[in-house]
């Protein structure tokens, strides 16, 4: 499975409704298990963004999709990132040559 690092920021919708930002979290975990993915972990921050989250799938398009799903709801915007573990870094080095 691919990982993807996503910065979250709330839409003014998100923010007005911070109260409920733990139940959205678990509605996303639930609807991202349902199109292929993970939700692996999620962190409210301080600073330019408002939260993270770490999400596993099995290829882009269901990346994609799942994270389109999320944004179309309206309460965040996202900036996706693919990000590759150590054994992953070792084959693409080992390509490189």
């Amino acid at each position: 499975m691919a990982t993807y690092v996503t910065l979250l920021n709330w839409t003014d919708q998100g923010v007005r409704n911070y109260k409920d930002t733990a139940k959205r979290a678990e509605a996303f975990a639930a609807a991202a298990q349902k199109l292929g993915a993970k939700l692996l972990s999620i962190y409210w921050t301080v600073g330019p963004y408002d939260l993270v989250a770490v999400v596993e799938a099995p290829d882009d398009e269901t990346a994609t999709a799942t994270l389109l799903q999320l944004g179309g709801v309206g309460n965040v915007r996202t900036t996706t990132l693919r990000a590759f573990g150590q054994e992953e870094m070792d084959h693409i080095i080992a390509k490189a040559g």
